[in-house]
């Protein structure tokens, strides 16, 4: 999915009959729950970055496309959170012009607590070495651990999600993979369901050197519908900061994230 595809998802949402949508606009209390990385309801994401431009590149662009599924459960007393975020990549390449294909697909479990008005999120992550081509993923399988840290506020979220890796096995030809991500996150809350967002994801490669810290700032429009399902569309343009290595210079983030209502107590925490 590109964001033309996911363009049209967005009209079609929009587009939505009235008496599909809940009558009254959601409060701000639902809104942050469609905003909340550990809202424990099945959960479906579509998100769409687009890079138009790259530092060390020029006239060069490309495209990651993904599809993430979170699932609650629990697990030996624990309320956790599974999912799996599958990649659509469309890379530049010097010879070619570019290649588009499946990347490395991530799994995750994360278990659920609170530490007074803190969310907290904590657990393994592995990346699986599943590119159709060598040129959209790293060639390693890689393992580590996910944090999230989550203050929900009267006036929105604010918090933050971080990541790390190591690679352990995989092509021998492929260098090592030792990375860092976090993503400082922040959502503010307008009438009407509508809220303005930042959460653009920093990432450091420990193993060469590379970094780059990009800044976000954008808005989206959250729907209740009389299904209990909540609909949440956004757009989020990100600009780097900084950085050392041939990084994005401008990306577009676009999403659309559906939760759908649960009543198994295995979501609640």
């Amino acid at each position: 999915m590109d964001i033309k595809s996911l363009g049209l998802v967005a009209l079609l949402v929009t587009g939505l009959p009235v008496h599909g949508i809940a009558q009254s606009p959601p409060t701000s209390e639902e809104v942050n729950k469609a905003n909340h990385p550990l809202t424990p309801q099945l959960t479906i994401n579509l998100q769409d970055q687009y890079v138009s431009s790259f530092f060390g590149l020029n006239d060069w662009d490309s495209n990651e496309a993904l599809l993430r599924g979170a699932l609650p459960h629990k697990l030996f007393g624990w309320p956790q959170i599974f999912g799996v975020t599958v990649p659509i990549v469309t890379s530049p390449d010097l010879l070619t012009g570019s290649v588009t294909g499946l990347g490395d697909v991530e799994v995750f479990d994360v278990i659920l607590l609170k530490t007074g008005a803190v969310d907290l999120g904590i657990g393994p992550l592995l990346t699986i070495d599943s590119a159709t081509d060598e040129r959209l993923g790293t060639g390693k399988w890689q393992a580590g651990a996910a944090g999230v840290a989550i203050v929900p506020q009267s006036w929105g979220l604010i918090g933050g999600i971080v990541k790390y890796q190591h690679s352990f096995a995989g092509e021998v030809d492929q260098p090592t993979q030792n990375n860092l991500q976090a993503q400082p996150f922040v959502t503010y809350n307008l009438p009407q369901g509508f809220y303005l967002r930042s959460s653009a994801i920093w990432e450091f490669d420990l193993e060469r050197g590379d970094y780059f810290i990009p800044l976000g700032f954008g808005a989206g429009k959250v729907w209740r519908l009389e299904s209990g399902t909540t609909l949440n569309l956004f757009v989020e343009p990100q600009w780097t900061m900084a950085y050392n290595g041939v990084i994005p210079q401008f990306q577009l983030l676009v999403g659309l994230y559906m939760q759908f209502p649960i009543t198994r107590a295995e979501g609640q925490y």
